[in-house]
């Protein structure tokens, strides 16, 4: 069983908003730097926004002023909100969580990784 469970995925079209939710099994995700990824095929998975525990955040040049990454430790869920979709935002998107120092877009500071849920944009 995964540790990480995302939702929320779907078909919009362009300029059109989604919210993603990431439900998290281990305990107080407050203390751990969570992110949002994201991946077409044949492509590396991209980070495109983090969390840190401060609750500090920050965003890929791609994605920021559209998408809003959030958490709600009392229900210990991973959110993001993407309003004004675009078609290059067509992909798995997955969120992430890892104990160590937080700051990194590089997938392979990542630890734990939910299976990914599909949005689909079109014109």
């Amino acid at each position: 069983q995964r540790p990480l469970l995302e939702s929320g995925g779907g078909s919009v079209q362009v300029g059109g908003s989604l919210r993603l939710s990431c439900a998290a099994s281990m305990d107080e995700i407050g203390l751990w730097c969570m992110g949002w990824f994201r991946q077409v095929p044949g492509s590396e998975r991209e980070g495109i926004a983090i969390i840190y525990s401060s609750g500090k955040t920050i965003y890929a040049g791609s994605v920021e002023g559209r998408f809003t990454i959030s958490r709600d430790n009392d229900k210990n869920t991973l959110y993001l909100q993407m309003d004004n979709l675009q078609l290059e935002d067509t992909a798995s998107y997955y969120c992430a969580a890892h104990r160590w120092q937080c700051g990194s877009f590089s997938a392979a500071a990542f630890a734990l990784w939910g299976q990914g849920t599909q949005v689909s944009v079109s014109s």
